[in-house]
């Protein structure tokens, strides 16, 4: 049976391949280029892919990285359309559902919404509630740098705090759109921001995500 993180495996790069290796995605700095290296090197180098969360590796991260761009691009698309090495931790199903399903939604988004006749997507409501599930166990890491307290909302009230203190911001929005502003997306993220018009200003200028 197919999952959640297979299917936007298989949409990501069809997006990928579709808009081409120069075009410009929502990640600040990086084409479609870039973006699949990052993707490759995060499943087949983790060497170097754990430069991401440890700084003194990020300069080893930032030269393989570099080299995996400079492959011809459909390789690239290739090597991750089949997905990981037999041996990587995300080649476990269970992993992959956990670690890529959210991932590989937004950096589907980064690509779309980087396009200027973008629309949105509809999720179907298992899937928006897998995002919300991860939004749910990852909030406070994704809103720590928050400057002002932060509360997710989903249309039907269901609530997470990414961040306590005050003045507060309630975020309103269905998962996927909170997904993209959890992650330092806020300019393209489509959602309701409530509070004092500072504290707003805030949330929505913060430096969110890992």
């Amino acid at each position: 049976m197919s999952t959640h993180a297979k299917r936007e495996r298989l949409l990501l790069a069809d997006l990928l391949d579709g808009a081409g290796p120069g075009a410009p995605t929502l990640c600040e700095g990086w084409s479609t280029r870039d973006l699949a290296a990052h993707l490759v090197v995060r499943e087949r180098r983790p060497d170097a892919a754990a430069g991401v969360l440890v700084k003194p590796l990020a300069g080893r991260l930032a030269r393989v990285q570099e080299e995996f761009a400079a492959r011809p691009y459909e390789e690239l698309i290739q090597l991750f359309r089949t997905g990981p090495p037999r041996m990587s931790p995300f080649a476990l199903k269970q992993v992959d559902e956990a670690a890529n399903s959210f991932e590989f939604y937004v950096h589907a988004e980064d690509v779309r919404r980087a396009q200027p006749d973008w629309t949105p997507r509809e999720l179907d409501p298992v899937f928006a509630d897998t995002l919300w599930s991860r939004i749910e166990r990852g909030a406070r890491i994704f809103g720590r740098r928050s400057p002002v307290g932060l509360v997710l909302r989903r249309p039907d009230g269901r609530t997470a705090v990414a961040r306590r203190g005050t003045p507060v911001v309630t975020v309103t929005a269905e998962p996927g759109e909170l997904a993209l502003f959890l992650t330092g997306r806020q300019d393209s993220a489509r959602v309701e921001l409530e509070g004092d018009k500072e504290a707003v200003a805030a949330a929505h200028e913060a430096k969110l995500g890992i």
